[in-house]
């Protein structure tokens, strides 16, 4: 099957075979293939990865779909996603957006839209169902305590995979442990709100439309607090005071979200470690060295 064959089943499967005028390859991220796709009747994007496991789209096809109920959150339509068998491959159609020039206000609005999503709570910790982040997955299930769900759904599991790597040895593995065991004397339990995350919100999954509307794009949702949201956005810098500013005017941040920002900002770190290697293993060692001695 050439290229422009599967692109035409891809078409197909999502109810949009309207006659495909032009295929043109454009960025997708560290892991997949895309491409900007135009019909007779759309332009779409579509991006897709040959080796990923068959619910991978599926999973990022519902937290779009998620993220797009909060009020003033925008994100890209979803078509539907397909398999093809020669060459394998899975992958997601979604409408393109034409990306433009930032507005003045891009980082203030991108503060309200953040918070706007954080308005969106549910009753328990977590999500229904295994979940990706990169092309790690995340089991979920739903948890009534924040500190118990952080620690073994998400510390305890990116740590695992770092053993599993060879990316654990015995000092960080000795303080690994010690953190988890005293976790709650510095992550709340139930007395928070769980709160619908994007779930990997660094600078690059945001966007901004010709029309001076912003798009999260790639999400990993899930329901947790929302402080480590904001702790992910400082690890790795990109967002602005603006943005910090129209997000804390509608939902502040409590006098011990500085003590806690580093161990929200350590599982990102662990899934760095697990993703590109050692060369995150001083700064997940110096959050661990602060917290345990």
């Amino acid at each position: 099957m050439t290229e422009v064959s599967w692109i035409k089943e891809a078409l197909k499967q999502t109810g949009l075979n309207s006659g495909l005028l032009n295929v043109q390859p454009v960025s997708g991220g560290d892991i997949n293939e895309a491409y900007h796709i135009t019909t007779q009747t759309h332009e779409l994007f579509i991006k897709t990865h040959s080796s990923m496991p068959a619910d991978f789209f599926n999973i990022e096809a519902e937290g779009l779909r998620l993220l797009g109920k909060a009020n003033d959150v925008y994100t890209p339509k979803v078509f539907g996603v397909f398999a093809t068998e020669s060459p394998l491959r899975h992958g997601l159609v979604m409408e393109w957006i034409e990306g433009g020039r930032p507005p003045g206000r891009a980082d203030q609005l991108l503060g309200s839209s953040i918070a706007n999503l954080h308005e969106m709570t549910h009753t328990s910790f977590g999500y229904s169902k295994l979940t990706y982040i990169g092309e790690i997955p995340q089991q979920n299930g739903w948890w009534t305590d924040w500190c118990t769900y952080y620690k073994r759904k998400r510390l305890r599991s990116q740590a695992d995979l770092a053993e599993k790597n060879g990316l654990l040895p015995a000092k960080r593995k000795k303080r690994v442990e010690k953190l988890l065991e005293r976790l709650d004397e510095w992550i709340p339990g139930s007395d928070i709100t769980p709160r619908l995350l994007h779930g990997d919100l660094w600078s690059g999954n945001w966007m901004v439309s010709s029309g001076g509307y912003i798009y999260l794009i790639d999400p990993s949702v899930f329901y947790g607090h929302h402080e480590m949201e904001l702790a992910f956005t400082e690890l790795f810098g990109g967002f602005s005071n603006n943005f910090y500013d129209a997000y804390k005017e509608r939902l502040p941040v409590d006098s011990e979200y500085n003590n806690r920002k580093p161990l929200y900002q350590l599982f990102y770190l662990f899934v760095h470690l697990n993703i590109f290697g050692e060369m995150y293993g001083s700064q997940v060692d110096s959050i661990l060295k602060k917290y345990t001695g």
